[in-house]
Formats: structure tokens, C-alpha cells, sequence
């Protein structure tokens, strides 16, 4: 259990001071962004976003279906193939728009970090499903990292092999097999972070 994001991200922090002024921080909005704020700022190295969306499924939107960046996709081909598809292409056209818009508010005036060659450490809150985080890991290859390495503080023992296969290095504080059913459950607090906030570290 941890007591909030910026706490977890303390915590990764130190199991990633090898990476210390070499790499890249790479967060996950919005929640990631309190923990790659903190990474960042402790190991002196950029923070970068990764912006990617989630689809829930119709009948349980925290139960991701399908996952969108600006261009590329991830999706579990046995759950869409079960829901309509007008409202599957409904819904990436939506939460693309959504991306366009963060990318405005959230990266505005700032240039790309360059991530070629480098370590790309990318950071998220939690993992549940997955399918978010592998978007951002095949979104964050089309930048020619020379690693990546994934920084969670919790996701399902039963996710860990699949994670390993598609990123360079795995840095995990709980690898649980009694998963909780949600990133939430691990936190004493967890609040919605807001745009805002967003804003503010991201300065």
C-alpha cells in the first residue's frame, strides 16, 4: 500500500538511480505524471508524456477494451469483436480528440525531448489491464529509444511475463497475485489529478 502517487514515485526513484542524468521520464497522464514528476526531479533527468487513451467497455467503462495513441492502437481483438463496431470507431475518434486536446494544453510551447539512443523509463500509476501501457510502449518505440524500461509500483503477477517480452527492463515494487482489481485499491489516497496539475509539473 502506498500513501499517494508522489510517494510511489520517491519510491520507484530509488530502484532506478543507475539512470540517474542518462535517461528519460516518460509519464503516462494524468495520474503517471505525479510519479514521473518526482522521478524526474529526483534523478535530474527530463520528463516527457506519453499520451494515451483508454476504451472501456460499454457495459464497464473501467474495464479497458481497447487503447489509443495519436496514430497507433491496442486492443483486446475478443472483446471488440463482441461490441458494435460504429460505436468502437465512435469512441477512438472521441478519446483521440481528447489526446489532440491534452497535447495542446499540456505540451504547449515546449519542444519533444529527444529520445533516440537514450533510456526511456516509462511511468505509470498502476497497471489493471495493460492495454494502456503497451500502447504507450509501442508509441514510445516509433522514438528509436535505446531502451525502455517499464517503472510501475503495482500491477497483476499474471501480467508480469507479457510485460517483460515488450520492454527492456521491468522495475515493479508489487508484482501481486492476489490482484486488487484496480490501481486504486493500492493507494491510501488517490485522487483524480486534473489538468492543472498536469500544467503545473509539467513546468
Amino acid at each position: 500500500m502506498f500513501y499517494d502517487r508522489a510517494e510511489a514515485g520517491r519510491l520507484l526513484a530509488e530502484h532506478l538511480k543507475k539512470y540517474q542524468k542518462d535517461g528519460v521520464a516518460a509519464a503516462i497522464p494524468r495520474g503517471g505524471v505525479v510519479l514521473g514528476a518526482e522521478i524526474a526531479r529526483l534523478l535530474e533527468i527530463p520528463l516527457e508524456l506519453v499520451l494515451v487513451r483508454k476504451l472501456g467497455h460499454p457495459n464497464n467503462p473501467e474495464y479497458a477494451i481497447c487503447a489509443v495513441t495519436e496514430a497507433g492502437e491496442k486492443c483486446n481483438e475478443l472483446e471488440t469483436s463482441m461490441v458494435d463496431k460504429s460505436w468502437l470507431e465512435e469512441r477512438k475518434k472521441e478519446e483521440r480528440k481528447e489526446i489532440a486536446r491534452r497535447k495542446e494544453i499540456y505540451i504547449k510551447g515546449r519542444s519533444s525531448v529527444n529520445m533516440e539512443g537514450k533510456t526511456v523509463i516509462l511511468v505509470d500509476d498502476g497497471i489493471a489491464t495493460g492495454l494502456t501501457y503497451l500502447a504507450a510502449v509501442d508509441e514510445l518505440r516509433k522514438r528509436k529509444p535505446a531502451k525502455i524500461v517499464a517503472a510501475l509500483p503495482v500491477m497483476p503477477a499474471e501480467y508480469e511475463e507479457t510485460l517483460k517480452k515488450e520492454v527492456d527492463e521491468v522495475v515493479c515494487l508489487s508484482i501481486d497475485k492476489n490482484y486488487l482489481g484496480a490501481v486504486g485499491a493500492y493507494y491510501s489516497q488517490f485522487p483524480q489529478v486534473t489538468d492543472e496539475e498536469v500544467i503545473e509539473m509539467m513546468k
